[in-house]
């Protein structure tokens, strides 16, 4: 098969396109540094000649109202431009918790568009529901500091690796298009304070990790299961305390 990954120089996209490549397909990397742009339509239709499938990983460079109309100008130019080009399947990558917490996050508001493009879109596709992704709870820990102390509310969380993500949604290209989300997720559900705190640890970082019902998850307010996946998911395999012990030793 020959599948276009839009996004395909990023963390997920680049292991998305060497695992379609070592499987036989024909898997092209796309992004703006290679000449190919969904917001302004550049390069697109070149792009798609000959493709069966779309694999979208693509993501807004700002978590604000910004995020909006990137995936609606992209998600839309790239729709139009897949329906010319003949392609039979759009994979798109998005996010567990998205309608729960578009309400109060113009970011996910922004992911919301872009479902709904999608689901009334032209082109057969398949949306992907992930969890967090290990490599980001760092930047969680960062972004929920304040005055020395990580402050988290005590929801439960289920990430799993990018490589596994990138799996998934290889995975999802290569079948045919359900017509609707499917979700995945990692094999190990936590409470997101104490996933912090073995991510810390690891990391022999002192900071003191703090359970804050009023704290928020990139400031927005979460249930105990927004970010968790359904009894439906498909769990992949690999545990956060091997990946993190991988990370620390490589750091």
């Amino acid at each position: 098969m020959r599948i276009v990954v839009i996004g395909g120089t990023g963390l997920i996209g680049s292991k998305v396109v060497n695992g379609l490549t070592e499987h036989g397909h024909d898997a092209v990397a796309t992004a703006p540094s290679t000449g190919v742009n969904t917001l302004t339509g550049e390069g697109l239709a070149e792009v798609l000649k000959g493709a069966n499938a779309v694999i979208d990983v693509s993501n807004s460079p700002t978590l604000d109202g910004a995020a909006k109309q990137f995936f609606h100008t992209a998600t839309t130019n790239l729709l139009e431009a897949e329906a010319a080009a003949g392609v039979t399947h759009h994979v798109a990558l998005s996010v567990i918790g998205t309608d729960r917490m578009a309400q109060e996050s113009e970011y996910f508001e922004g992911k919301q568009i872009q479902e709904k493009l999608i689901s009334s879109g032209p082109v057969p596709y398949t949306i992907v529901h992930a969890t967090q992704f290990f490599e980001f709870v760092g930047t969680i820990a960062d972004s929920a500091t304040v005055d020395g102390a990580v402050r988290l509310p005590n929801a439960f969380i289920q990430p799993m690796a990018s490589a596994d993500v990138a799996e998934a949604v290889a995975i999802a290209a290569v079948n045919d298009p359900v017509n609707g989300i499917i979700e995945v997720g990692g094999p190990e559900r936590f409470r997101m304070p104490d996933l912090i705190r073995i991510a810390l640890t690891a990391h022999a970082d002192t900071r003191e990790v703090v359970v804050d019902p009023d704290a928020g998850y990139w400031g927005v307010q979460i249930a105990q299961t927004t970010l968790v996946p359904g009894d439906d998911a498909t769990l992949f395999d690999i545990r956060f305390s091997d990946w993190v012990s991988e990370a620390a030793a490589r750091a």
